[in-house]
């Protein structure tokens, strides 16, 4: 392990902590640049392990509420209810990624991919920002089962680099009735059991081919990603309640655009 390498894994972290939580898809851009700079990981568990720092981001960030809820299951119905939605938005992920795991690593994890997918999510948002839309729900309590389990649909269409995990549940949130941010705050929330899952599922079936060394670099881009992460996540939701979403839709498309025609 030499220092260029513990150097890629920093700037791969950063980039990873800081557009997992927007709607660019932090997946497609930790692609690109690992193309760019030459990265390769064994199995390509990095990329996804390192999403895992940013997670823990959200758990830290959002302990009280968190930690409340878990808590009070037992008493609380708004907490019981709080968990059932992030379960049955996380079920269509869980098991739908369970089954393609494989076919998406092989077949999906390339730059081209990426860039029609930043470039078809843009005009996707731009298209619903500019729908008028009736709002049903303001907070997350008040989402029906149904809505939930339709949310975690929309998230699996992630599962194709450069869609962003963020961007499709976000907007699936917007469709469904959700106010941005309420839409924001649950892609956060179910951000945290579909990543877990991803990322022990991940490990789980490359922990053969991991060394030490695999595995400082993975802890290297985790800890980066974690720091970086808690920037986006105190401004995001102040950002997208005054700004939209059309900020980030420009910048998919100008971005996309540049890898279709330099890569």
């Amino acid at each position: 392990m030499d220092i260029n390498t513990i150097f890629q894994a920093v700037l791969l972290g950063l980039v990873e902590g800081l557009t997992e939580f927007i709607p660019v898809s932090s997946t497609g851009h930790l692609i690109v640049l690992r193309d760019i700079i030459g990265f390769s990981s064994k199995g390509q568990v990095f990329e996804i392990a390192i999403q895992l720092g940013a997670i823990l981001a959200i758990c830290f960030k959002f302990w009280p509420k968190l930690s409340g809820v878990a808590f009070t299951l037992h008493s609380q119905p708004a907490s019981r209810k709080f968990a059932l939605n992030l379960l049955l938005a996380f079920l269509p992920a869980a098991i739908i990624g369970f089954f393609a795991h494989g076919f998406i690593k092989e077949k999906l994890f390339s730059t081209q991919v990426v860039a029609i997918s930043l470039i078809l999510g843009g005009f996707a948002i731009l298209l619903i920002e500019n729908l008028v839309r009736k709002i049903k729900f303001t907070d997350i309590n008040q989402m029906s089962g149904a809505t939930s389990l339709k949310l975690g649909f929309f998230q699996c269409i992630a599962m194709i680099p450069g869609v962003s995990r963020s961007g499709a549940t976000i907007m699936g949130g917007l469709l469904l009735g959700l106010d941005r941010k309420t839409a924001t705050e649950f892609s956060f929330f179910l951000a945290i059991p579909t990543m877990f899952a991803a990322t022990l599922y991940d490990l789980y079936k490359n922990w053969a081919v991991l060394d030490a060394d695999s595995l400082v670099i993975i802890a290297i881009g985790f800890v980066t990603a974690f720091f970086a992460a808690l920037l986006v996540v105190s401004k995001l939701i102040e950002f997208v309640s005054t700004h939209g979403f059309k900020p980030f839709a420009y910048y998919r498309i100008a971005f996309g655009t540049l890898i279709l025609l330099f890569m």
